[in-house]
């Protein structure tokens, strides 16, 4: 599975980007939200993948964060909401809006969102409540801990669930150690 891709932005035709990594360039569906983040064209760039495979197709979503991967992934159990809903779901509310929206229970705000009608609004209410919370890294440099943990061959479950005690603002290197410390206890 391609978990993240690195290389020159070659091409951005919302929602679609075109990255090509050294020599093979790579079509991937983004959501707004990161298609706004994004460098112009011939930068380096690097996006945190959702590979999906199917009988007739198989895609590539991208993210600018692991923050919002996690909640497109959290977005992709819940019945009845699949990719194309998921990324409506993210360019249309940042994470932290959809958190606050969920912790607030406004289906208003979610109905506002292209393919998202009063039912599945509803539905994404209960099935996020108190889900959400988990796709957060819990420090500034959360995002450089986790990598270096998935680098090392942790899961990303396992590696979440390491950053879930670390202090807010805690450097990188001590993240690192500290992480690792909770994973060796666990």
């Amino acid at each position: 599975m391609i978990g993240r891709l690195s290389g020159k932005l070659a091409a951005k035709h919302p929602p679609q980007v075109m990255v090509d990594c050294n020599g093979v360039a790579y079509e991937i569906d983004v959501p707004m939200s990161t298609f706004y983040n994004l460098p112009a064209t011939g930068e380096a760039v690097t996006l945190h993948i959702h590979m999906v495979v199917r009988e007739d197709a198989q895609a590539l979503y991208g993210f600018g964060t692991l923050e919002e991967r996690g909640v497109f992934r959290q977005l992709l159990k819940i019945s009845g909401v699949g990719a194309r809903t998921a990324l409506s779901v993210l360019s249309g509310l940042s994470v932290p809006e959809l958190a606050q929206a969920v912790a607030q229970q406004e289906s208003s705000r979610l109905t506002k969102i292209p393919g998202v009608g009063k039912k599945t609004a509803e539905r994404l209410l209960l099935e996020l409540k108190g889900k959400l919370a988990d796709a957060r890294p819990a420090t500034a440099g959360a995002s450089d801990v986790l990598n270096a943990l998935l680098g090392l061959g942790y899961s990303e479950k396992e590696a979440l669930a390491s950053l879930k005690g670390l202090p807010p603002g805690l450097p990188v290197a001590e993240g690192i150690r500290a992480a690792l410390k909770a994973l060796a206890k666990s």
